[in-house]
């Protein structure tokens, strides 16, 4: 009986061992992460705020004077956003962004005819593009 208690110990310190060394090992190769930042556009309205979710998970609610600028991890990623208070009707808009390892996003959050939506900086938009960056409102 006692050798198979010592047999059944070994066994479960090896497989441990080897399960730690395979995360260690996944975990080193993961990509850097990107870095992102929202900002509000300075209109945006004294008393009016956004919510930001990435990837349906809630990150923060950006009020004046604020802005979120975190580390998120490689990949593509769905950015949604929608105007606090939440009065009338206000729909969520969303965005998608391939975040590339070490390089930085900045979108700029925008607010008109109740909803708000995020417009990538340092880009020329026609007006159009801006539109159809809002979302679908059919």
């Amino acid at each position: 009986m006692k050798s198979r208690h010592s047999f059944a110990s070994k066994v479960f310190l090896i497989l441990a061992f080897a399960c730690a060394i395979s995360i260690t090992t996944v975990a080193r190769e993961s990509p850097p992460p990107g870095r992102l930042i929202v900002e509000r556009v300075p209109n945006f309205g004294w008393n009016l705020a956004f919510h930001l979710e990435i990837d349906g998970r809630s990150v923060g609610t950006i009020v004046q004077g604020r802005r979120y600028d975190r580390w998120v991890p490689a990949g593509p990623h769905v950015l949604t956003v929608y105007k606090v208070p939440y009065m009338g009707y206000a729909e969520p808009t969303s965005i998608t962004v391939n975040i590339q390892p070490g390089w930085t996003y900045v979108f700029t959050a925008m607010w008109d005819s109740n909803l708000v939506f995020l417009r990538p900086s340092g880009m020329l938009l026609t007006p159009g593009e801006i539109w159809q960056l809002r979302g679908d409102l059919g």
